[in-house]
């Protein structure tokens, strides 16, 4: 793919490194299924979700903590929903109680469907998914609505309902550093979801501030190892 200002070729020109977002996601296409990290408007890949939108593709299912807005300059969830490009949002908090915005009206409207899964549950859905399960055996939710059409099995005198494994077509990260060989180091709330997400992407792409050569990284800081992460790319 060639660049129109630069007239460069958009490819990798390191280990895993793109030199923009609209390389890194130029086979996402209708009707993807994506994994957005982030927590309650912070540590978003907002670089990769604005050339998301830029690209117009839709009906695209998003899994992750939702659309909780941090300013009104920053960038999440609620602009592609607002855009039409969101058929499903499955996570645990869809939208800020009182302020639900483009995700409330999408979703009273029926042009949005919401699956809401408890935060734990889906944590470990994911985390099946990255360990090649089929899926899992949970306590949470017996009794309630979320026992409606599942499998109940009793273990131990307990009875638990099976959760399938979560997986997605791409996972979006957002990291503090990398290297060239995709190993990641994350601040703050980029943690909450990205290890169990970068494992659960069938192309897991990073946005990171920093980029630096194998070696440049303390290993101890290290949380994602670079063979969970197939494509890296520095923020704007």
């Amino acid at each position: 793919m060639i660049d129109a200002q630069t007239g460069e070729a958009e490819k990798p020109n390191r280990t895993k490194v793109y030199l923009s977002a609209r390389a890194a996601l130029e086979d996402v296409g209708e009707g993807a299924v994506i994994l957005v990290a982030g927590f309650a408007g912070w540590g978003l890949p907002e670089s990769l979700l604005r050339e998301l939108q830029t690209k117009g593709v839709g009906g695209l299912t998003i899994i992750g903590q939702g659309s909780w807005p941090r300013h009104p300059e920053s960038f999440g969830l609620a602009q592609l929903v607002a855009g039409g490009q969101v058929k499903t949002l499955v996570s645990p908090d869809p939208f800020y109680p009182g302020n639900g915005g483009p995700v409330e009206e999408h979703w009273r409207s029926g042009r949005l469907e919401i699956q809401v899964v408890p935060q734990g549950v889906l944590a470990e859905r994911l985390r099946a998914g990255g360990a090649g399960l089929g899926g899992v055996f949970l306590p949470d939710g017996v009794g309630t609505r979320y026992q409606e059409d599942k499998e109940v099995r009793s273990f131990g005198g307990r009875e638990y309902l099976f959760e399938p494994a979560l997986r997605a077509d791409f996972a979006l990260l957002r990291a503090d550093a990398a290297d060239t060989l995709g190993n990641l180091v994350y601040r703050g709330t980029q943690r909450n979801w990205n290890p169990v997400m970068a494992i659960a992407g069938e192309i897991t792409i990073a946005e990171v501030d920093q980029v630096c050569e194998p070696g440049g990284l303390d290993p101890e800081l290290v949380i994602t190892p670079g063979i969970f992460v197939n494509r890296i790319v520095q923020t704007v």
